[in-house]
């Protein structure tokens, strides 16, 4: 359904370095670099058919995060949403929510962590349980 999520960040080599972290748990790679028309400065993150992107804003305003958004990160174990969140966390993201766990939904049992990155975007790590 979709090609690509791109949200903005005030501190581009900051972003890096948590995303890095967080994304290598999820086996993501090193993010391409690359400079947009107007100048400003953007990262690539390619893994598994999808694209995760962070960017200086085009429009040279400040980046801010969406109230009421969540970007959820798909993970193949309870161990790996937990890892997930750890890593976040010691990268200079902050926990929210409940901890990490396991939630009942109408969609059936989910294990769950929630974090927010360090410009304020909402994480979800989700772990369908089979």
């Amino acid at each position: 359904m979709f090609s690509h999520i791109m949200i903005g960040t005030n501190h581009l080599e900051h972003a890096k370095q948590f995303y890095d972290a967080v994304l290598s748990v999820l086996g993501a790679g090193e993010p391409m670099r690359n400079q947009a028309p107007s100048g400003h400065a953007r990262l690539f993150y390619l893994h598994d058919g999808g694209m995760f992107c962070v960017t200086e804003p085009i429009n040279g305003e400040p980046a801010t995060f969406a109230n009421g958004g969540t970007i959820g990160f798909k993970c193949h174990s309870p161990e790996q949403v937990q890892t997930f969140h750890d890593v976040a966390v010691a990268h200079g993201g902050q926990s929210i929510e409940a901890p990490p766990g396991l939630r009942e939904s109408s969609i059936g049992p989910l294990y769950l962590a929630y974090v927010r990155d360090p410009d304020g975007n909402k994480l979800c790590a989700i772990y369908r349980v089979k």
